[in-house]
């Protein structure tokens, strides 16, 4: 499902499928030539890597993508999150720019140098995180001309210890953490979501918004068109693999089972 040689990949679903599948921040892949603007050492970074890195995402999404009765289509970037990150702000708005954490990384998840004070972040956005934009924009256009409306599922991971360089991390982790957005997540997403985690890690071990908010949508539809729906999924680690940047368990069966059973309450047959 992912080509380190592609930053991105689009794996069609079902035709009709409004529902698009989105891992931003499960690869480790750096190019060479981004990898010479990092400062950390090959340790230091492998490190890192297994701190920032949502581990087996995309791995979770193909699978509950083949065992969803209506496919939905899977967007996945082939990239680490330390080339650019996707899913920020690429301005002022970003609030993780606070820590050196915008759309392109200039601390890590210690809030150690990662990249010079004076690297101009300008190269790496033109190159990747504009291009990125413009196919997931696309890719959610093309479900609304197929379906009528795009339904945005973010799957991300989240370690069981806060990193320092979160912001809110002082809330409740719970098994899963579902990200809302005032105007993108209606209640009806909310609760199939709610009901698909739950028959799986019981209702009490699902959290809104703590200890990430929020949810994905292209900036040309972002609070304005009502025809996208989105709700990201953070999964906590430790429910489904060894932390920090260890192999999976079986519990990554259970949490793809249930990422495809809200694709099928989404998408009913």
């Amino acid at each position: 499902m992912s080509d380190p040689q592609r930053p991105f990949t689009l794996t069609p679903g079902a035709p009709d499928s409004p529902v698009l599948l989105h891992v931003p921040h499960g690869s480790r892949h750096i190019p060479h030539h981004v990898r010479k603007g990092i400062t950390l050492d090959d340790a230091a970074l492998e490190r890192e890597l297994d701190h920032i890195t949502d581990a087996h995402t995309a791995e979770l999404a193909a699978a509950a993508a083949q065992m969803a009765p209506v496919a939905p289509w899977c967007f996945v970037n082939n990239l680490s999150r330390l080339v650019v990150d996707p899913e920020r702000f690429p301005d002022e708005r970003e609030e993780m720019l606070a820590v050196g954490m915008g759309a392109v990384y200039t601390r890590t998840t210690h809030r150690e140098p990662l990249r010079p004070p004076e690297a101009d972040p300008a190269p790496l956005l033109e190159a990747y995180f504009r291009p990125y934009a413009t196919a997931m924009t696309e890719a959610v256009e093309a479900r609304i001309a197929a379906a009528g409306r795009a339904v945005i599922i973010d799957v991300h991971s989240y370690p069981t210890e806060p990193l320092p360089y979160e912001l809110h991390g002082t809330g409740p982790r719970p098994p899963v953490c579902l990200g809302t957005d005032p105007f993108h997540t209606p209640p009806e997403l909310l609760a199939a979501a709610e009901s698909a985690f739950g028959d799986r890690v019981g209702h009490d071990g699902i959290g809104h918004d703590t200890p990430f908010a929020g949810t994905y949508v292209p900036l040309r539809h972002y609070g304005s068109d009502r025809r996208v729906t989105a709700l990201m999924i953070e999964i906590r680690r430790d429910t489904y693999m060894i932390e920090p940047g260890g192999p999976a368990g079986p519990g990554l069966k259970t949490l793809a089972e249930a990422v495809a059973g809200l694709v099928a309450s989404v998408v009913p047959r």
